[in-house]
């Protein structure tokens, strides 16, 4: 779906600022998608990573599966994740490249950075940063990635060529693209694509 989106991307986008916001400050609460520990058993993510891991940088995360699936980061590999939430999914690559390589969390959300940039000190991660941004105008200099990143989040952009085209501008050529998200292969009614409910549901 290209810029002329029958939804409006600023009013989704304030949609989706309001349900994760409360995910960043509630974590316990009561979503219509699953959080924390018990996601991150259910998308297969490696136990003994996980448990390790402080409660605060584990309770927020709400991704869609395991981008790690597809293929084991390396060492001293630069990596951006797009739609960083929490820091969840940071935290795993951070240590999967070592301190040899860097990680960038990229969000919109001032409520998601500061409890991600604080889980990052509390577990000494000094190879991951968190920038604030959106995803349609990312704050990271072209080709700078040898991996890009994301878990549930491009589902959530009304502009998605502009997301993919962001994705390819940070990438380095010949770069890896490790994307989970949700996809559709049925038609939606046009009727349904207005409705900003349903595409943070």
């Amino acid at each position: 779906m290209g810029s002329d989106s029958v939804v409006d991307p600023s009013t989704l986008r304030e949609e989706v600022k309001h349900k994760y916001r409360d995910v960043a400050i509630h974590p316990g609460g009561e979503y219509h998608f699953h959080t924390g520990r018990p996601l991150a058993a259910r998308l297969g993510y490696e136990q003994a990573v996980v448990d390790a891991m402080p409660d605060q940088a584990v309770e927020s995360f709400a991704g869609v599966a395991n981008p790690f699936l597809l293929r084991r980061l390396e060492k001293g590999e630069k990596v951006v994740d797009a739609g960083s939430g929490a820091g969840f999914d940071c935290f795993i690559a951070a240590q999967q490249v070592g301190s040899q390589g860097h990680v960038i969390g990229i969000d919109m959300l001032e409520e998601m950075l500061a409890k991600s940039r604080r889980s990052a000190a509390m577990m000494g991660l000094g190879n991951v940063e968190f920038r604030e941004g959106l995803l349609e105008d990312m704050p990271v200099e072209d080709g700078w990635a040898d991996v890009v990143i994301g878990n549930g989040v491009v589902n959530l952009c009304a502009d998605k060529r502009k997301v993919f085209s962001e994705i390819w501008r940070v990438l380095r050529p010949g770069g890896w693209l490790q994307l989970a998200d949700i996809a559709n292969g049925k038609p939606i009614p046009e009727s349904a694509l207005s409705i900003v409910d349903l595409w943070t549901a």
